[in-house]
């Protein structure tokens, strides 16, 4: 059994116990969220119509606050000794499936 959902501007592929990063979710570490879910499938089991979907919770507890890798930026203009260099970090958060219901 797993399910595809909507997780920041992405779509990820989820099982119970998998953990993964997503863009940045408010709440605390302990916290349970729910993801919407695109598409779900429990063995020959396809779901994919919006309102059979409406009713199969995705649920997952946030694990914590993790950063991206760091990406350099780098402006310069030829013949002006213009240089500036800045770093960027996205902050992501780290969470681990709980459970995925479908509703009979």
């Amino acid at each position: 059994m797993y399910a595809i959902v909507r997780a920041g501007g992405r779509q990820e592929k989820v099982a119970v116990d998998d953990v993964l990063t997503v863009d940045k979710l408010t709440g605390d570490v302990g916290s349970t969220v729910k993801l919407q879910a695109l598409l779900y499938v429990d063995g020959d089991n396809v779901v994919t119509k919006p309102a059979d979907l409406a009713k199969v919770e995705v649920t997952a507890e946030i694990l914590g606050a993790v950063k991206g890798p760091k990406i350099n930026i780098m402006h310069y203009r030829n013949k002006t000794g213009y240089k500036r260099r800045m770093g960027h970090r996205q902050p992501y958060t780290e969470v681990k499936i709980t459970g995925i219901k479908a509703a009979k």
